[in-house]
C-alpha cells in the first residue's frame, strides 16, 4: 500500500484517493470521468434547447474531428511544452503518449475541426453549444488536478500568501488549479450573460466558443506566470506560446466579442 503524503494547510493528504471496499480509486481519475459525463449531458441539454440547425452527417463529423484533433493536440503541446525531455523521450511511446494539455486539446480540436468543416463545405460557426459544457467539464476535471497533489505537475510556485497549499513536500504553493476554476466560473457567467447578445445579433454565430476559447487562453498566458515550466520560447512556455498564437487567430473578433465593436461578418 502506497504511503499518503502529509496534510498541507487543508488538511487534505495529497494524493488523493476514493477507498470503496478493495478498490482504490484515483480522485484524478474520479473526476476526469465525471468531467466528461457532465460534459457530454450538458452539451444534449443545450442541444435540446438551443437549435443548431446542423445536420445530423455535419453534427457527428464535428464531434469527431474535435475528439482526434484533442486527443493530438493534447499531446503535441505537451512534447512543445518539454521540448528537451520530448527528444530525451522520443522512443519511449509510453512517455509521448502520456502527457497531456487541456490548451493542447482545445487548440488541436479548433484546427481539426476548421479543417473538417472546409473538407465538408460547412461554413457556419458550430462551437457555441459546446463553450458551456467545456467550461464545466474543465472546472471539475480541475478539481482531479487539485486533489491529484504534486504528482499531477498541475501546482504552482511557492508562496508566502495565506491561501497557499502544501501538497505534502513541506511548501506552500499557489493552487492555480483553484485559480482555474474560478477563472472557468467567470467564462461560464459571461457565456451566459452574452447567449441573449447572440440571439439579438449583437455577436455572430460562434462568438460564444469564441470568446470562451480566447478569454480561457488569455488566463493561461497570465496564471502560467505561477508555474514552475520551463520557458524555452523566447521566455514563454509552449503552453504560453498556444494560447497567444490563440489569441492573434481570433484578434479581429476581439473587439466585438469584448467591446462589442462590430468587425466585418466572416465570409
Amino acid at each position: 500500500m502506497r504511503p499518503m503524503s502529509a496534510p498541507g494547510p487543508l488538511a487534505i493528504a495529497f494524493p488523493v484517493v476514493f477507498r470503496i471496499g478493495p478498490l482504490a480509486l484515483p480522485a484524478h481519475l474520479a473526476f476526469e470521468s465525471l468531467a466528461y459525463f457532465l460534459g457530454f449531458h450538458i452539451y444534449l441539454a443545450l442541444r435540446r434547447r438551443w437549435s443548431d440547425d446542423l445536420s445530423e452527417n455535419t453534427r457527428w463529423s464535428v464531434l469527431a474531428a474535435a475528439a482526434v484533433g484533442a486527443a493530438i493536440g493534447s499531446r503535441a503541446l505537451g512534447w512543445l511544452d518539454h521540448p528537451a525531455e520530448a527528444w530525451a523521450h522520443r522512443t519511449d511511446v509510453t512517455w509521448l503518449l502520456g502527457g497531456k494539455t487541456i490548451v493542447g486539446g482545445l487548440i488541436g480540436g479548433l484546427v481539426a475541426v476548421e479543417l473538417t468543416k472546409r473538407a465538408i463545405g460547412e461554413r457556419r460557426s458550430t462551437g457555441d453549444l459546446y463553450a458551456l459544457p467545456l467550461c464545466v467539464g474543465m472546472a471539475v476535471g480541475r478539481v482531479g488536478c487539485f486533489l491529484g497533489g504534486l504528482p499531477d505537475h498541475t501546482y504552482g510556485t511557492a508562496t508566502s500568501l495565506p491561501w497557499g497549499v502544501d501538497f505534502g513536500d513541506g511548501v506552500r504553493r499557489h493552487p492555480t488549479q483553484l485559480y482555474e476554476i474560478a477563472a472557468l466560473g467567470m467564462i461560464a457567467l459571461w457565456i451566459r450573460s452574452a447567449r441573449p447578445r447572440l440571439f439579438a445579433r449583437k455577436l455572430e454565430r460562434g462568438d460564444l466558443f469564441r470568446g470562451f476559447l480566447a478569454f480561457y487562453l488569455a488566463f493561461r498566458i497570465a496564471v502560467d506566470v505561477l508555474k514552475p515550466e520551463a520557458r524555452p520560447w523566447l521566455g514563454l512556455s509552449g503552453i504560453q506560446l498556444a494560447g497567444v498564437a490563440g489569441l492573434l487567430y481570433y484578434a479581429r473578433d476581439l473587439p466585438r466579442i469584448v467591446l462589442g465593436i462590430r468587425s466585418r461578418p466572416h465570409g
